[in-house]
């Protein structure tokens, strides 16, 4: 079965939008892991709009399922990972002040910088995963920085599936298909939803996380969080 991570970004968001501490950041996080999550996801930005980086330090003792952090790895990021020392490291090469990310790595140009990132989480006990479009040469080069995982980034999947062309799925299909030849564990992430992740789990061999945020999030202010996580686990059985 593919994992389901619950990316908690937006309730820090709604939290932030008022101060104080409602929703309670923590208790979100408990409570997805009871609902089922098999993991939690965050993704703090340097100007901590919505997860700060004492919410990375303190959800370390509630999370006792998965625990990824995503991030670019900047020096500031990189301290904070390797204090909270997570499950998982996703790095992502979101620009300063960007709304989302927009686009995977280019693992080529690239290279050399990825590699000694990667080997000092590696060095501490913490698995890698670099977010990368389905591009063959990105799958090829995030091989040679030695990353455990990569992470496919699916917002083009789901656009393309939005407007009723499921022939968008192609490319991920063989990028993960490479993927799996080259012994790299894949996960995905981005735009992802009850509506389209049934069809994308069932074309990727070998899915091993999902992580999903916005969407849930959304769904669940409608059918409430113990029945979207519960939805999101039975499509990805």
């Amino acid at each position: 079965m593919t994992k389901l991570s619950i990316n908690i970004n937006k309730i820090a968001t709604l939290r932030n939008a008022r101060g104080g501490n409602v929703p309670n950041l923590l208790q979100v996080a408990s409570d997805l892991q009871k609902f089922g999550a098999q993991g939690i996801t965050i993704h703090p930005r340097p100007d901590e709009r919505h997860i700060r980086y004492q919410d990375a330090r303190d959800l370390k003792s509630v999370v006792y399922m998965e625990y990824n952090i995503e991030g670019n790895p900047q020096h500031n990021f990189v301290d904070l990972v390797l204090e909270c020392k997570p499950t998982q490291v996703t790095l992502v090469p979101d620009a300063i002040g960007a709304i989302t990310s927009t686009a995977g790595w280019d693992t080529i140009k690239n290279q050399s910088y990825l590699t000694e990132v990667i080997q000092e989480f590696q060095r501490n006990g913490i698995r890698t995963s670099i977010f990368v479009d389905p591009v063959l040469e990105m799958i090829e080069g995030a091989k040679k920085i030695g990353t455990e995982r990569i992470e496919l980034y699916t917002e083009e999947f789901a656009h393309q599936y939005n407007l009723g062309n499921i022939n968008g799925i192609e490319t991920y299909v063989k990028a993960s298909v490479l993927a799996n030849e080259l012994n790299l564990g894949i996960n995905a992430g981005h735009d992802l939803s009850l509506d389209n992740i049934k069809f994308f789990k069932e074309n990727i061999p070998n899915l091993l996380e999902v992580s999903i945020g916005h969407a849930l999030i959304t769904e669940a202010l409608y059918l409430g969080f113990d029945n979207v996580v519960n939805m999101y686990l039975n499509k990805l059985k």
